[in-house]
C-alpha cells in the first residue's frame, strides 16, 4: 500500500505534467491573477510537507552513511549544502518548537520566506520569558504574516515583545543593545592593503551609530541627482559615489581641530619642484613618499589642507605654503549667493554640491578672495586641473570646457 504522502506526490507529478503544455500567455488578466496567487500559496503548503518529512528523516542520513540529512539532501538532491542546512534548520524550529507557525505554513497562511523570518525572531527571544509571552509572540506574527511581507517582519520580529510584553521588551531591547554594543566596541577595526596600482583597499568595521555618521557626512558629498566619474563623465554606482565622497571629506576636513602630530595640526606635506607646480606637468610626493600628479596637487591646493613644499632648481624649499589658501566659510556663503549653482556652462548642480575653485591658481599665487573664486561641481573642478581639457570664460562669467585637440 503506497503511503499517502507518495499518493500526494503521485498526484501533484500526474497534475504537473497535464498542464505542461498549457498556453500561459493566453489565459485572461483575472486567471493569472488568480492562478499566481493560488500556485504561490501551495508552493508554501507543499514545502511545509517537505519540511516535516526532514524533521522526521533522521534515520533516511543514518541508513546511507550521512553525516545528517542536510548532507543527505546536498548530495542527493543535487542541491548546495547550505540551502539544505537552512531547510533542516527550518524543519527542525517548526517540529520541536513553533506549531503554530508550521499549521501556518501548512495551511497556505504563511510562505517559506516567512515562516523563516518568523522562526529566526522567535527563536531570539529572551530563555527567561514566560511561555505564554513566548506563545502570544508567535501567534501575532503568524497573523501579521496576513499582510507583511519577510523584510516587514524581520522588523517587527525584532521589536516583538514591545507589542506583546511592552515591560518585558524595554529591559530586553536594553540588554540586548548593551550587548552589541560591547560586541561593536571590541570588533571595531581598520585594516588597509596597498594593491600596487595606486589604489588601497581600506576595510573598516564599526558601531551602527559610527557608521550612520559616517554615512550621514557622505551624503553631504554626493550629488542627489548626479554621480559622475571624474574623468569619464559616466554616472556611477552607489558604492563608487560612496568611495568618492570619503575622499572629499578627508580633502576637506579643518586640520585645526584635529589633534595635535609631532606638535602641530595635522596636515599633508607636498612636495613639488616650482616648474612643475606651475606647468602641472610632472609628479609630486606626499610626506608618506606616496607620488601624485602635479594636477591633482593644485587641485587639491584649491579644497584639501595640503601645505606645498616648493622646491627651487637646486631643491632647497622656497615656500612652505600659506595659510589663507582655503576659502572661509563665509566666503563659500557669499558664493552661494552669487553663484547660485555650479558655474560651468550649463551644469545645474546646486551651490550646496559644488566646491570653491581659485580661477587664477592659488599655485600661481592667485588671492583666495570672492573675485577670484567661483563654484564649481567636483566633476568640473577635475576638469578644471584636468591638463587635457582647457576652459575659456565666458561674457556673464561662466566656464566652458572643451578637450585639447
Amino acid at each position: 500500500m503506497t503511503h499517502p504522502v507518495l499518493e500526494c506526490a503521485d498526484v501533484i507529478d500526474s497534475a504537473l505534467k497535464d498542464v505542461a503544455g498549457v498556453s500561459v500567455p493566453f489565459m485572461d488578466t483575472p486567471t493569472k491573477r488568480e492562478a499566481l496567487l493560488r500556485l504561490t500559496a501551495l508552493t508554501g503548503q507543499l514545502e511545509a510537507l517537505r519540511l516535516r518529512v526532514i524533521a522526521a528523516a533522521d534515520d533516511v542520513a543514518d541508513h546511507d552513511g550521512a553525516r545528517d540529512v542536510a548532507s543527505w539532501l546536498a548530495k542527493h538532491a543535487r542541491v548546495d549544502r547550505p540551502a539544505a542546512a537552512r531547510s533542516a534548520r527550518l524543519a527542525d524550529a517548526l517540529d520541536q518548537r513553533w506549531p503554530v507557525l508550521a499549521q501556518g505554513l501548512a495551511e497556505g497562511d504563511v510562505n517559506v520566506e516567512q515562516a523563516a523570518v518568523i522562526a529566526r525572531a522567535l527563536d531570539h527571544l529572551p530563555a527567561d520569558i514566560p511561555a505564554e509571552t513566548r506563545a502570544a509572540a508567535e501567534a501575532r506574527l503568524v497573523a501579521d504574516a496576513g499582510t507583511f511581507a519577510p523584510h516587514q517582519l524581520r522588523v517587527l520580529g525584532r521589536r516583538i515583545l514591545d507589542i506583546v510584553a511592552p515591560e518585558l521588551g524595554e529591559a530586553h531591547e536594553r540588554r540586548a543593545l548593551e550587548a552589541e554594543e560591547h560586541a561593536a566596541h571590541r570588533q571595531t577595526s581598520l585594516t588597509t592593503h596597498r594593491r600596487g596600482d595606486g589604489s588601497t583597499d581600506i576595510r573598516i568595521r564599526v558601531p551602527d551609530a559610527t557608521a550612520d555618521r559616517l554615512l550621514t557626512y557622505l551624503h553631504a558629498f554626493t550629488t542627489p541627482r548626479r554621480h559622475h566619474h571624474e574623468s569619464t563623465g559616466q554616472r556611477l554606482p552607489h558604492d563608487q559615489a560612496l568611495g568618492h565622497a570619503f575622499r572629499a571629506l578627508l580633502e576637506t576636513l579643518d586640520p585645526h581641530r584635529l589633534p595635535l602630530h609631532g606638535g602641530d595640526a595635522t596636515t599633508v606635506i607636498v612636495t613639488i619642484d616650482i616648474d612643475t607646480l606651475r606647468d602641472g606637468l610632472g609628479i609630486a610626493t606626499t610626506d608618506t613618499g606616496t607620488p601624485i600628479t602635479a594636477a591633482e596637487a593644485r587641485r587639491l591646493a584649491c579644497t584639501a589642507h595640503l601645505i606645498p613644499a616648493v622646491l627651487g632648481g637646486t631643491s632647497e624649499p622656497l615656500d612652505l605654503g600659506r595659510g589663507t589658501r582655503l576659502f572661509s566659510r563665509h566666503q563659500r556663503k557669499a558664493f552661494a549667493l552669487r553663484d547660485h549653482t555650479c558655474r560651468a556652462d550649463g551644469c545645474d548642480i546646486p551651490a550646496a554640491w559644488t566646491e570653491a575653485h581659485h580661477q587664477h591658481p592659488w599655485s600661481h599665487g592667485g588671492p583666495t578672495n570672492l573675485d577670484n573664486g567661483l563654484l564649481l561641481c567636483s566633476w568640473h573642478h577635475h576638469r578644471a586641473h584636468d591638463d587635457r581639457y582647457l576652459h575659456d570664460r565666458l561674457p556673464n562669467g561662466d566656464l566652458r570646457f572643451h578637450r585639447r585637440r
